[in-house]
Formats: structure tokens, C-alpha cells, sequence
């Protein structure tokens, strides 16, 4: 940040920046300084007037910041310009931030995913950047013009950059803890499908041998059944299926105890 003071030096105008107003009676020095993009947030000072360079409220994935120039003349005047679009004030300016971070604000609250706080964080970083460097430059001009104007802009700016900080903070502790819940879930869901599969394994294991013996040797009995007019036979045998599966299915998938390791079946 930059703040010195020094004459009015004439320029050719194709060399003095057009994000002042032709119509502001500004110093030549501080058309002198601003290049064609608005650049950094800063403060500049020359013959007791003030130019503070700021930035609007960011939005995601916005690559070119928008600026607006706010000048306070000798006399305690102020005047507001936006390359984007007019504001009328320095305060009008500040009470943007603080309506996007209300906003933000009620995001936090009702977010419930991984996927919405990273958004949410997203948008709250580029706007804890931007008020960061807002306050430094409205501290830099409060410390070479001590008005009560100046020092209201500047406690207002710090309480944005504050809150912006502690809803940073707060929404990346949330979606930490939504990970690590959503790990712990997968974890335990994990673990129930791999008790499942050797409660599984350990009766395969069990009716493998008759399962083989069956199907070489072959198992003929007479039951009875044969005997009755079909299709009874078939719904009997497809009922004591079902039925066994159904058995087989809870005890199966009954939930185990994570408080040792897994029971041997």
C-alpha cells in the first residue's frame, strides 16, 4: 500500500488513469498512480485529500476484481465511483460486505454436506481476502488523516473482516467434522459387510463337503412327495427354500459388536 504525498504534476492524458472521473477535481498525482485495472486495494494521500482504492464484494470463480474509487476532498467531502456500477458512499460500500456475509451466514447454518460447506468456504475466502486488505487500507488512511469519518470506516471494516474470519473458520471446522462423520459411517458400514461375508464364507465352508458329495454320488430318496399331484410338490420345496433363506438372510446380516474383533463362527 502506498501513501505519500507530492505536487500535481501534469501528464499527457492518454498517460493518467480513466477509473477517476474526468469531472473530479482531484490531484494529478493520483491519476498519475492508477494504472488501467483497478489493482490492489489501497490508500493514497496528497495535498490533505484522500483516495482509497477498494474492492467490490467478490463473487466465486471471479477472476478480474471489480474496484471503486472513493475520494475525500480537503473540505471532509466525499464522492463514490464503481467501475461496475455507481455507489453512493463509502458506508453504502462497507454495508455490502455485510450483507453478503449475513447471507453467507445463513448458508453456514443450514449446511448439512461436505459439498456445500467446500461452496460456502469457496465464496467466504475470496470475501476474507478482499476484507483483509480493505482494512489495511482503511487503517493506512485513518492513520494520515485522523477524522471521525475515517475511524467509523475503519472500525466498520474491521468487523467485517472479523466476522469473515470466525464464519471461515467455523464453516471449515463443519466440513471437517462432516468428513470425519461421513468416514466413520463408511468405516462401520465397511466393517458390517466384511462380517456379513465371513458369516457367508463360514457356511459355504460348513455344507461345501455335502454340497460335493451330493453331486458325485448322487442323492435318490424317496420323501413321499413324488407321490402327490404337482404342483405341490414344487410349492412345498419352493416354500422350505424360501424359508431357509430367509433364516439364513438374518443371521447373516444381524449387526455384530464392535467391541471386539470378529467372532469366530
Amino acid at each position: 500500500m502506498n501513501s505519500e504525498t507530492g505536487p500535481d504534476v501534469s501528464v499527457p492524458t492518454d498517460a493518467k488513469s480513466q477509473l477517476i472521473p474526468a469531472d473530479w477535481q482531484v490531484p494529478g498525482d493520483f491519476r498519475n498512480r492508477l494504472g488501467d485495472e483497478i489493482g490492489k486495494q489501497r490508500s493514497m494521500i496528497c495535498d490533505d485529500q484522500l483516495l482509497v482504492v477498494l474492492h467490490e464484494p467478490p463473487h466465486p470463480d471471479e477472476m478480474d476484481r471489480k474496484g471503486r474509487v472513493f475520494w475525500r476532498d480537503s473540505a471532509g467531502r466525499w464522492v463514490a465511483h464503481g467501475t461496475s456500477h455507481q455507489t453512493r458512499g463509502l458506508d453504502e460500500h462497507l454495508l455490502q460486505y455485510q450483507q453478503r456475509l449475513d447471507v453467507l451466514d445463513s448458508r453456514e447454518a443450514t449446511a448439512s454436506t461436505a459439498l456445500e460447506y467446500f461452496e460456502l468456504m469457496s465464496e467466504l475466502t475470496a470475501i476474507q481476502r478482499a476484507a483483509r486488505h480493505q482494512y489495511a487500507a482503511l487503517q493506512e488512511a485513518r492513520e494520515k488523516i485522523d477524522t471521525r469519518d475515517l475511524i467509523n470506516f475503519r472500525d466498520m471494516a474491521y468487523n467485517i473482516e472479523r466476522q469473515a474470519d470466525l464464519l471461515l473458520s467455523d464453516s471449515k471446522n463443519a466440513m471437517e467434522l462432516t468428513t470425519a462423520r461421513q468416514a466413520e459411517e463408511q468405516a462401520e458400514i465397511s466393517y458390517y459387510m466384511s462380517v456379513s461375508a465371513h458369516r457367508l464364507n463360514v457356511l459355504v465352508a460348513f455344507f461345501f463337503p455335502i454340497a460335493t458329495l451330493t453331486a458325485v454320488f448322487g442323492v435318490n430318496m424317496d420323501t413321499g412327495l413324488e407321490h402327490y399331484a404337482p404342483p405341490l410338490p414344487f410349492l412345498v420345496t419352493i416354500s422350505a427354500g424360501l424359508l431357509a433363506g430367509l433364516m439364513l438372510k438374518l443371521s447373516v446380516t444381524r449387526k455384530p459388536s464392535r467391541s471386539g474383533s470378529v467372532k469366530r463362527y
